[in-house]
């Protein structure tokens, strides 16, 4: 069942595209975004299965999505990929922030699905990564504008979150020393997100 509070549904179309935020929880990450979530906060706007409610979106009306901290609990991953392309404009951007797979704390929820790393859009995008991925279904749907490791511990571990906002300088200050990190370097020094920021390619429609 779905619950759209403000009969925001309606609403879209290819002519006024507009901005969306899946899995926002009690707080959205950006507060212009229509909220989607499964649950009923307060910040939610439209209330349901995530599939559900993007089924009910048109093609190429979305401007752009966010997403933070949720990808990581959808089994179906690759069919949420495909449905965020489908209602993505054609000049659209998806910003993504996920778990980093090193992160400590993502094996103790027991909602994780997916793992995430540097090269796990890849599959999915034209990208600038030395190290090629397999391309399985030929779908380069997005371009991967950028792709950032996040390093941070939180309060009152000031000392320590200093330290990882140095490794986070480093680790990000060119692509070489990304590639470097994730492949030697992830458990020495644990990352515990990653962003990306997608484009929808233009001449890839599904």
């Amino acid at each position: 069942m779905i619950i759209d509070k403000k009969n925001i549904l309606k609403s879209f179309n290819q002519s006024k595209k507009l901005n969306i935020e899946l899995g926002c929880g009690p707080n959205k990450k950006n507060k212009n975004s229509i909220g989607i979530d499964i649950l009923d906060y307060e910040s939610v706007d439209i209330v349901g299965d995530i599939f559900e409610v993007l089924k009910k979106i048109p093609n190429n009306s979305v401007k752009t999505i966010f997403t933070s901290h949720f990808l990581e609990h959808i089994s179906d991953i690759d069919n949420l990929i495909k449905e965020m392309h489908r209602v993505l404009s054609y000049d659209g951007v998806i910003h993504i922030v996920v778990p980093h797979f090193s992160n400590p704390f993502y094996y103790s929820d027991l909602t994780h699905k997916v793992f995430f790393g540097l090269y796990s859009f890849a599959y999915y995008s034209e990208h600038n990564f030395k190290r090629t991925v397999p391309n399985y279904q030929n779908l380069k749907l997005f371009k991967q504008e950028s792709t950032r490791l996040i390093f941070k511990s939180y309060p009152p571990r000031y000392i320590r979150h200093s330290f990882k906002k140095i490794l986070e300088l480093i680790f990000n200050s060119c692509l070489y020393m990304k590639e470097f990190y994730e492949e030697n370097l992830t458990f020495i020094f644990p990352c515990y997100e990653i962003s990306f920021t997608l484009k929808k390619n233009f001449n890839d429609d599904l």
